[in-house]
């Protein structure tokens, strides 16, 4: 018989979303024991034993999965926008549970992560997990090295209603000329639009965005809209690091 689980950490090993996203489920009467609705995050379940639903559909865990993608520009990290032309999802294997480690919005390419593993999803992004992102910007404008100290020491930025001040970030400049100026940055945090708010902030408007490496992760030869699995290695490490 296997050992009892957590019900929000069962729902995760599921696929069916992160331990957090589990818990509001949860919280919100969509999960039901043995035929019961039950909000108590405290609750256990014998997978062996139990019958599980969430939103009235019968759950059981699933083979996890861990992918690198290269999203190309103009797709979006979301499966619920009826009016999105372009979804990463149309260009990835049909895995139940799959859904993307953070996101990039629909004008930035590059490295995006996914899994069913929603005990990764919530490690890898907590607040408390400063996980390394690097992305190449080419922005208007020559970049100076007091824009560039700027950035680095950090910038005041809006998130919401509320100033967020940003953490040092690791800034290189990759080129400089009169019209544009192509800058790779390092941080280890990742409000929404962070990076283009951060140049906005110190008078560059970013003209494209890619991120390039997250954690000890790079796209090596992967070509744009192509992804690949990770190794057990990877995963490992991973997990480890978090």
């Amino acid at each position: 018989m296997s050992e009892q689980l957590r019900l929000s950490k069962y729902i995760a090993h599921c696929g069916v979303a992160s331990r957090r996203a589990s818990e509001d489920l949860i919280a919100n009467g969509k999960v039901k024991v043995n035929g019961e609705v039950v909000t108590e995050f405290s609750t256990k379940v014998n997978p062996d034993v139990d019958e599980v639903k969430v939103n009235d559909e019968i759950i059981k865990p699933v083979e996890k999965k861990y992918l690198i993608f290269n999203k190309p520009l103009e797709y979006v990290c979301t499966r619920d926008d009826p009016n999105a032309e372009k979804i990463i999802f149309d260009l990835l294997p049909d895995i139940p549970g799959l859904h993307n480690i953070g996101r990039l919005d629909q004008n930035t390419e590059g490295l995006l992560l996914l899994t069913n593993d929603g005990d990764l999803t919530m490690k890898l992004t907590h607040p408390s997990y400063e996980v390394p992102k690097t992305y190449v910007a080419r922005v208007k404008g020559k970049v100076t090295k007091r824009v560039l100290e700027q950035l680095r020491r950090g910038v005041d930025i809006m998130v919401g209603d509320e100033v967020y001040y940003t953490k040092p970030a690791k800034v290189e400049l990759l080129h400089s000329g009169k019209k544009t100026s192509v800058v790779k940055i390092t941080l280890k945090e990742g409000k929404k639009r962070q990076v283009r708010m951060m140049f906005k902030r110190v008078g560059h408007k970013v003209c494209t965005l890619k991120r390039i490496g997250e954690s000890f992760l790079n796209l090596d030869n992967l070509k744009v809209g192509d992804f690949r699995y990770l190794t057990d290695e990877e995963v490992k490490r991973l997990y480890d690091e978090a």
